[in-house]
Parts: C-alpha cells; sequence; structure tokens
C-alpha cells in the first residue's frame, strides 16, 4: 500500500460543512488502496482570534503561555476532522503534535524540529486507522508544547512525510498552486506546473505566501515531492521538485513581493575584528532573521552597517541592539519603517546575461527608486517604499514576459555557459 501526507490549511477546515468535504477527499485516497496521514491547521482565522484573546488580556503575554493558547486552535481541527471521517465509515485518529512524536527546540512561538518518533503513526496506520495530526506544533524534550511559527502545518506535512519516507505529500490549500506571482497583485500571473525546490526556496523567503521556506528546506534535503494544490478541485496544481537542464530555459520563473519590512541602520561602529560577529550573534539569540546587509568603512576608526528585518521583529531588536553599542561603547541606531523587497527568481540566472538590467530598467521606466539590491545565484532582489510594491512587481513581472499569454523571456546565452550548459545537457 501507498502512503500519502495530506495537508489541509485553515481555508480548508474553515467550518463544518468544509470539513466534511475535506473528509470525503481523504476517503477517496484512502478508496485506492492508500494509508493516509493528514495534517491539519485550525479552522479558518481561529489563531488571528486567540492572539486576539491573549493581546485582551495581556500587554506582553509570555511566549510559553502564547504557545499553550495557540496550539488549542489545532486540537480543535484535528478531532473534528476525525470525527468527519468516521462518521464516513473511515477509521480514523486525532494526534497532538506531542502524541504523534513531533520534538522540537525550546524557542517558544518560533520552535522548529528537531525529530519526529513516527513509531505511534505507524502502529496507528498499521491498524487500519487514518491517522490526524495537527500541525504547527510540538513538544520540547521537557515535554513543553511549542509552535513552529509561520507555515508551520506546512513544515509539519512536509516533515512527516520526510520522517515516514511518504510516497507523496500533498498540501491542499485555497490556490490551485504556485504562480508566477501573487494573482492578488498581478492579475494576469500563471500557473506553473513545475518549479525546483531552489526556486521555491527564493520566491517562500522573498515574500511568495503559497509555501513556507522551512517546508521547501525539509522536502529538498529528504527529496520529498511536493504537490501544492486546491482543496476543492481536481487539478494537478504545482510539483516542487528536483531541478532539470529544461528548468534553465527561462531567466526567470516568479516574482515576489514582501512587504512591512524595517532596515536597522548601525552606524560610526568601531572598525575591528569581532564588532560584526557581536551584532550577529544577539540577533542569533533573539531568533531574529536578516536580509539585505550591507556594510562600509565611513572612516579608518569607524564603519557603518544596515540590515533589514520583519516589522514584527522591530520590537526585539532595538534593545538588543542597544545592549550591543553599549558593549562596544560607541555607535548608533537608527530604524526606517515602510519598505518593501521585489525579487526576480530562476534558475536561468544562472546561464543567462541581461537580467538585473532588465529588472533595473523595468523599476526606472516605472518610476521606482532601489534603496539597497542584494543577489545570489538564482534571485535578485530590491528595497523599495512600500508605497510603491505593487507597482513595482508589476513592472518586473511584465518586463519578464511571465503573464499567461506571454512566453517567458529567453535572455543571451554567454558563450562560456552555452557551452557549459551543452556539455550539461549532452551528459545528461
Amino acid at each position: 500500500m501507498g502512503l500519502s501526507v495530506l495537508k489541509f490549511g485553515g481555508t480548508s477546515v474553515a467550518n463544518p460543512d468544509l470539513i466534511l468535504a475535506v473528509a470525503q477527499r481523504i476517503a477517496d485516497v484512502r478508496s485506492r488502496g492508500n494509508r493516509v496521514v493528514v495534517v491539519v491547521s485550525a479552522m479558518g482565522h481561529t489563531t488571528d482570534e486567540l492572539v486576539r484573546l491573549g493581546d485582551a488580556v495581556s500587554s506582553s503575554p509570555p511566549r510559553r503561555e502564547v504557545d499553550m493558547l495557540l496550539s488549542s486552535g489545532e486540537q480543535v481541527s484535528i478531532a473534528l476532522l476525525a470525527m468527519a471521517l468516521n462518521q464516513l465509515g473511515v477509521p480514523a485518529i486525532s494526534h497532538t503534535g506531542a502524541q504523534a512524536g513531533i520534538r522540537t527546540t525550546d524557542s517558544h512561538t518560533r520552535a522548529r524540529i528537531q525529530s519526529i518518533d513516527t513509531a505511534r503513526i505507524l502502529r496507528e496506520l498499521d491498524a487500519g486507522q487514518a491517522v490526524i495530526v495537527a500541525g504547527f506544533q510540538g513538544v520540547t524534550e521537557d515535554g513543553q508544547i511549542t509552535t513552529l511559527g509561520r507555515g508551520g502545518s506546512d513544515t509539519t506535512a512536509v516533515a512527516v512525510a520526510a520522517a515516514l519516507a511518504a510516497d507523496s505529500c500533498e498540501i491542499f490549500t485555497d490556490v490551485d498552486g504556485v504562480y508566477t506571482a501573487d494573482p492578488r497583485l498581478v492579475p494576469e500571473a500563471r500557473k506553473l506546473d513545475r518549479i525546483s525546490y531552489d526556486e521555491m526556496l527564493e520566491l517562500a523567503v522573498l515574500g511568495a505566501g503559497v509555501m513556507h521556506s522551512r517546508a521547501v528546506q525539509f522536502g529538498q534535503r529528504y527529496r520529498v515531492p511536493i504537490h501544492v494544490r486546491h482543496s476543492r478541485k481536481s487539478d494537478p496544481g504545482t510539483l516542487i521538485t528536483e531541478e532539470n537542464p529544461e528548468m534553465e530555459n527561462a531567466s526567470v520563473v516568479g516574482c515576489a513581493l514582501k512587504e512591512n519590512l524595517g532596515r536597522v541602520s548601525l552606524r560610526d561602529l568601531p572598525n575591528k575584528p569581532g564588532v560584526d560577529a557581536a551584532v550577529f550573534v544577539a540577533l542569533a539569540q533573539a531568533d531574529i532573521n536578516v536580509d539585505d546587509i550591507i556594510q562600509n568603512e565611513a572612516s579608518n576608526h569607524g564603519m557603518n552597517m544596515s540590515f533589514t528585518v520583519e516589522h514584527r521583529d522591530l520590537a526585539d531588536i532595538k534593545p538588543a541592539m542597544e545592549r550591543v553599542l553599549a558593549e562596544l561603547g560607541r555607535g548608533e541606531l537608527s530604524i526606517d519603517v515602510g519598505l518593501s523587497r521585489v525579487s526576480a527568481v530562476g534558475l536561468g540566472m544562472r546561464s543567462h546575461t541581461g537580467v538585473a538590467a532588465k529588472m533595473f530598467s523595468a523599476l526606472a521606466d516605472a518610476g521606482i527608486n532601489i534603496f539597497n539590491i542584494t543577489t545570489s545565484e538564482i534571485k535578485i532582489s530590491c528595497i523599495i517604499n512600500r508605497s510603491e510594491g505593487e507597482k513595482a512587481i508589476k513592472a518586473v513581472h511584465a518586463a519578464f514576459g511571465l503573464s499567461g499569454d506571454q512566453q517567458p523571456a529567453v535572455d543571451t546565452l554567454t558563450p562560456m555557459n552555452a557551452a557549459r550548459r551543452s556539455t550539461a545537457n549532452a551528459a545528461n
């Protein structure tokens, strides 16, 4: 028998009728002879409502208690789904993250999965049960309940699929698959049939909301193919998988916009070894991810540094950076808000020229000023004013011909890369 891991997001189980529809879909998968593990999010906007409840009684709730509160949302949805399946004649049992053997770090509200003991899940599968697992949560070695942060249910699903060596991991959501851009911002965006792990990982980090980066990382690390599909349609959706040579035909496969960024600037820091380490060790200890790091020498004895973070991290950054400046004995801190990042991603950037020129020209033609630029082998990102974000992503999307009625732009190969790619294709 095959083993399928299915994940249903909050909008897919937002009310009893939708839960019954999801149960029927699971029953159909079972009827084809597959064993099934289902990972479920909290119903609808339950998590947001729980956050509001916490805020109503405390202006600064302890993170441990936040996890205790938020983890209750999934417990409701897994129990209801198990009930619905049993009503359809499908034996099913629900498990919290702890009961499913999901062990995490002790970083409350931002925990990471360390291991999964699959023994209990396998016993239930061998007994003929469909196993319903709470996404977004786990438990530490000493029994403390934790949550995994944004996108935690996707991460749970792919990690469980990897631990069980499942045949497939299907992420059911309220969109048809992965698009060349967010169709709410760019209506002419088209759905991709297939995308590489590397491209999806970049898009996820850069703001594409379909998949979370940690889920894609698990898939890539353990070679778990991930299908992103609509929960109420039979379309195949988008397959996230390993790259193949044809994926480099287009220079750019998709664009992303990440809003609500802040820029942290540290000026007049001592220009000596250890300063960078002091800054970023403090950020790591505060569990804060940074991006778009820029550093320059201001004088023989001083330097400046800036980086971007999400708005939600700014409250934690200020005290952390003030402590670092006090330890260093000098420096100034300033924080700018109201920024966004527009990005273009594609494996073809490795072998095509003119990609950066085309992107910067598109933004210039739209009258958009660029503050910072960062690049990797397969992405280009620009920091811009938040107010110009939607205009920027539309301009970049159009420049690379990514619309549904267009063919993706194919730029000129450099002679060296053309030869290299020809050799690689012949070897394959």
